[in-house]
Parts: structure tokens; sequence; C-alpha cells
């Protein structure tokens, strides 16, 4: 009898549209290699999503590892990391999580009405942080528009823009996902502000693409807008896949939204054995 590989149990979610497979190796090792990940990313030939992450670690200090769907890596998920709480929450019957994650370590709680609310920590806004390749102020750079650079774990440009949707997002993004004051690239965001605590923005995610909802993008586009002085520090997002509530407190930007585990999957030995 022919013995191969165990098949790979997954999980696919989504916070507002922003898609995830959730791979939980706390009891088994999810075996990725970055060539296997842009192959789960195919939304043809594997399962599609915006991120993949990874649940590890034992006990009460489980830890999540984010990778983009071109294969590399980002410290930080905010609607992924919503979605897990949610997940590990429902698991343990808590209302409260600690999470630990390449941003550092995150708290998450059950805000009622189904919703979950996670800290994403405090904003980067030093150059040095975020990163930039030079001295600049972060709050207007010398780039046509000038938008405003944030670190929330992973880099963002916001431009603040009279409709944000009249950007064309599919040109607009990858012209400033490369820039070079962005040595590790960056997130992109267009937004319109539409009253004291109401936005209305469009994210380009950093190797990915155009999505739905960016959770670490709603934080940044708050924190970007109460620094332009254009917000207060407490606002609603409208992305195009719904809203989020962003909170810039003293000990960080809370985010808050609905989740949604929408099926559980495995692939397959034989997938696994075609894409190591």
């Amino acid at each position: 009898m022919k013995h191969s590989a165990p098949s790979l149990p997954f999980m696919k979610m989504h916070g507002l549209g922003n898609d995830f497979v959730v791979i939980d190796s706390r009891a088994r090792e999810a075996g990725l290699t970055p060539a296997r990940i842009t192959a789960i990313a195919d939304r043809h030939r594997g399962v599609g999503f915006d991120q993949l992450a990874v649940i590890s670690g034992a006990g009460n200090a489980p830890h999540l590892t984010f990778y983009n769907a071109d294969g590399s890596t980002s410290a930080a998920c905010g609607n992924a990391t919503r979605c897990i709480a949610r997940y590990l929450m429902d698991e343990s019957g808590a209302t409260a999580l600690e999470l630990t994650t390449d941003r550092g370590t995150l708290s998450a709680r059950d805000a009622g009405d189904g919703l979950t609310s996670v800290n994403m920590g405090p904003p980067q806004v030093n150059w040095q942080e975020i990163p930039l390749a030079e001295a600049m102020d972060t709050l207007e750079l010398p780039i046509e528009g000038a938008p405003v650079a944030t670190g929330m774990g992973n880099p963002h440009c916001t431009f603040f823009v009279e409709d944000a949707e009249a950007i064309p997002l599919e040109q607009f993004g990858p012209r400033y996902e490369h820039h070079p004051l962005y040595p590790q690239r960056t997130n992109v965001q267009v937004a319109s502000v539409i009253g004291p605590d109401h936005i209305r923005m469009r994210v380009w995610e950093r190797g990915v693409g155009v999505t739905l909802a960016s959770g670490s993008s709603s934080c940044a586009t708050a924190v970007a807008a109460a620094r332009r002085g254009l917000t207060g520090r407490s606002v609603r997002i409208d992305l195009d896949g719904g809203s989020l509530k962003v909170d810039w407190r003293e000990d960080g930007v809370w985010m808050t939204g609905g989740t949604a585990h929408v099926f559980d999957g495995a692939f397959t030995a034989a997938w696994l054995e075609q894409n190591p």
C-alpha cells in the first residue's frame, strides 16, 4: 500500500471581504514554502487569499505569522488578526485574549453584537520606523499629493483626495507601492474625509493589489487623518467591503468590525506533492 503525506487542513475567513487562508499549525507543522504559498494564493488552481495566516505556539500564547499573496511576509494584518482572535475566543470561551505577532503582542476582545476588536499597537510615525529611505517629515512626503507615511508594523502611504472612488487604483497603487522612498514597498490608500468622524477609503495592498478592505490600512488612515487635523481620533472608515471603527487611544490603535469563518477544507496530499 502506498503511504503519502497527509492532507493539510485550512480555514477560509474574511473581514469585510478582505480574505484569508488560515492554517492552524499548533498541532502540525504547516510545511509552507514561498512556492507553496503562491500556489495556495492562486484563485484558479489553489484557494485564493489576500493574506495567508499561520497560527503557531502553544497554550495561552498563540503566535500569528502573515504572508502576502506574492509569498512575501507582513508583520501585521489587522483583519486576519480579528478573524483569528474570534476563532480562538470561540474555541476557548474567552472574551479577551492576547496574540503575539512579528509586530509585537496584540490584545483582542469580544466587542459584542458579533464584532471583534483588536489593539494594533501604537502607530509608527518616525521615518526610520516606517521605514522610509531617508529622514523627512512623515506628515507630508515629497511626493505629488503630499501623502502621509505611517507604520502599523507594515508601511503605509495615505493620499487624501476629493473623491476616493474616482481614483483608478489599479494604476495608482503600483506606482506608489514601489516608490523609492519606501525600501520595503508600501500599502497605498486613497481617502476622502466625509466628516470629523467619517472617512471613505480604498486600498492597494503591498504584494496583493486592490482589496475590499484592510485593517492595518484603516488604522494608518485614521492616524494620518487625525495627525493632519482632518478628523478626531475615533472614526468610521467605509471600505469597498464594509465599515470598520478605528479608535486611536493612548494604548494603541483599536479596530472593531465583523468577521466571517466561511468554510473549512484540506489541501490533498496529491496537491501538496505537486506544489512542494
